[in-house]
């Protein structure tokens, strides 16, 4: 692994991180390992993704988000169109389903990225102390 100032000089932007699944540090295309799984680290600079804690944040809003576009686009084909309701169907589940799937995607991935860029972690021990100083 090369010093530091070349990893920085590496950075993507934050979109352009989120949408494409690149390490905030190095810009690699391992952010993930799966659809929706982290990777353990990146294979290019050794960032360990398991430090961050994305949790479940992004399924809420993405969820509702997705769920609020897609009802609304069905009333909308349904005043324009009314097409029978096995059409509805035929359309709006598979469209719904990539949507939240792609959407939580770039969702956990944004959140990962911001948590890297203002180095967020979670409170400890330390943090605890302090406190009650």
């Amino acid at each position: 692994m090369s010093d530091n100032s070349d990893i920085e000089k590496g950075q993507p932007g934050f979109g352009q991180a989120a949408l494409f699944g690149l390490c905030p540090r190095c810009g690699a295309r391992s952010l993930f390992d799966g659809v929706l799984k982290f990777a353990k680290t990146c294979p290019q600079c050794s960032l360990d993704f398991t430090r961050f804690n994305v949790g479940d944040g992004p399924a809420a809003f993405v969820t509702l988000i997705v769920g609020a576009i897609m009802v609304g686009l069905a009333l909308w084909l349904d005043v324009a169109v009314s097409p029978p309701f096995w059409v509805h169907a035929l359309i709006w589940i598979p469209v719904t389903a990539a949507a939240v799937v792609y959407g939580l995607r770039l969702g956990k991935g944004a959140l990962l990225i911001s948590e890297y860029a203002n180095n967020a972690a979670e409170a400890g021990a330390d943090d605890l102390e302090d406190k009650a100083e």
